[in-house]
């Protein structure tokens, strides 16, 4: 049964409002049926919420976090006309029937949507051939109710702790594209090199994993190794790794445990219009061909890791706008996750069609922002629900991308520094630089001993 905006007729009307406007496309009828057929969350009866629409009520709600679901309900049907035939669902309708259909359908469609959405050859998502990834984890803050805290606890601090309970989320990004590869997520109480080991499933050869200084575990990078996947990760400067032959590159071989690894110690220095400044760097990889992969090299890439940084805030910053999520339960709060994960997909997805049209384009320049509000007009309008018969992968999204691309990335640093801080006292000095520069990296790989 599907619902066409313009065209209502009986028990039809009751599907109507199930559309996540030109993101239906991508989420079609025939999946969200599968998905609550494959769960058993088929509805037994037909009811004036029938499950599909609620799947989709749950997705839309991703899209408009400053509303209500009443709000999200009245965005889902204003397209539709005064005489559709709508159903008008209390508050308290909407939360039975989103119990009643569970997280189940929406991580059976996280599941069948999440990939690296990079064709082959595709700019700024392959390195020699490699698929980058990254890897890394956030916190998602969610109601403080008694139901919510006896899962998600609040995390202890400096300053009394934080004020909501929350969940920590890791995901495995592809850096090109920002396309999730998989995300688990759960209580903070366990660190992200314990989640890491739920994404191993999801790495395979031919991809490149770079991850900050947390997940140089040799245990963890072993598993990773072991899926036939590579690494380049992080490692404390002051970490004891056995140097077993040097290249011509100015890396090592050492080796994690039972792991031959690739050491490289470089020092980075920053040149900005306000001065200069370094550091030094210990970088570990599998990979061990120093020609093929020269350890400069590897240091340029190793800054693509900051791609899943954007994925997190595109997530939190422009979808939630630092809001807490809607759930007051565990149930829900699982339910709500993976229909934002779900839906950050179907955005991403939207984007990857529309550079598709566009090869010299690196996915990189596409705006998430543009992409987001466009989706959210076509919701509004309840517009290009439905493919038509010569199926456009562009789109009015896609359109909208592509029209307003950003401009080509550019180095220039900015200072991480507190800028609200939680304490009455200055974060970082009375006048902290807040200042993006313009900036110039000098890599330079330490031969001998590190500092």
């Amino acid at each position: 049964m599907s619902a066409v905006p313009g065209r209502f007729s009986g028990v039809d009307a009751r599907f109507a409002p199930g559309h996540v406007g030109e993101l239906t496309q991508i989420v079609p009828f025939e999946m969200v049926d599968a998905a609550l057929e494959a769960t058993g969350a088929c509805q037994r009866r037909l009811r004036d919420l029938p499950s599909r629409v609620v799947v989709y009520l749950l997705l839309a709600g991703c899209l408009f976090p400053e509303v209500g679901y009443g709000g999200v309900w009245r965005k889902l049907t204003a397209g539709l006309g005064a005489g559709s035939g709508c159903a008008a669902p209390s508050a308290s309708a909407m939360a039975q029937a989103r119990r009643r259909v569970g997280a189940a359908p929406l991580r059976w469609l996280f599941d069948l949507l999440r990939g690296p959405l990079a064709r082959p050859g595709q700019r700024g998502t392959w390195w020699r051939g490699l698929l980058v990834c990254a890897i890394d984890g956030t916190i998602v803050t969610v109601p403080d109710s008694e139901s919510v805290r006896a899962r998600y606890a609040k995390q202890a601090g400096n300053h009394g702790g934080t004020g909501y309970p929350q969940v920590r989320v890791l995901a495995l990004v592809s850096c090109g594209t920002r396309a999730l590869i998989d995300a688990v997520f759960g209580p903070t109480s366990s660190g992200e090199t314990r989640y890491a080991s739920r994404l191993l499933g999801s790495l395979r050869p031919g991809m490149i994993v770079l991850a900050d200084r947390n997940f140089a575990a040799q245990d963890l990078l072993a598993q990773i190794a072991g899926t036939g996947a590579h690494v380049l990760v992080r490692c404390k400067n002051a970490r004891r790794l056995p140097v077993l032959a040097r290249y011509r590159d100015g890396s090592h071989l050492s080796v994690m445990g039972t792991l031959r690894v690739r050491v490289i110690d470089a020092e980075i220095t920053i040149s900005t219009p306000a001065g200069r400044r370094g550091g030094h760097y210990r970088l570990v990889t599998t990979l061990l061909d120093e020609q093929r992969y020269p350890a400069a090299d590897l240091v340029r890439l190793y800054h693509e890791r900051w791609e899943i940084e954007t994925a997190y805030l595109e997530l939190k910053s422009s979808m939630l706008n630092g809001r807490v999520l809607r759930a007051r339960t565990p149930a829900g709060i699982d339910q709500e996750v993976y229909a934002l994960l779900v839906t950050y997909q179907l955005i991403r997805t939207a984007i990857a069609d529309a550079t598709v049209a566009c090869p010299e384009l690196d996915p990189d320049r596409a705006s998430f922002t543009i992409a987001w509000q466009t989706a959210r007009d076509q919701l509004i309008k309840a517009t290009n629900v439905i493919a038509e018969t010569v199926i456009d992968l562009v789109g009015a999204i896609g359109a909208n991308v592509l029209a307003h691309p950003l401009p080509a990335r550019r180095t220039r640093v900015c200072p991480r520094i507190v800028k609200r801080a939680i304490s009455k006292y200055q974060a970082r000095g009375p006048n902290p630089d807040r200042t993006s520069y313009p900036a110039t990296l000098t890599i330079d790989i330490l031969t001998g001993a590190p500092p």
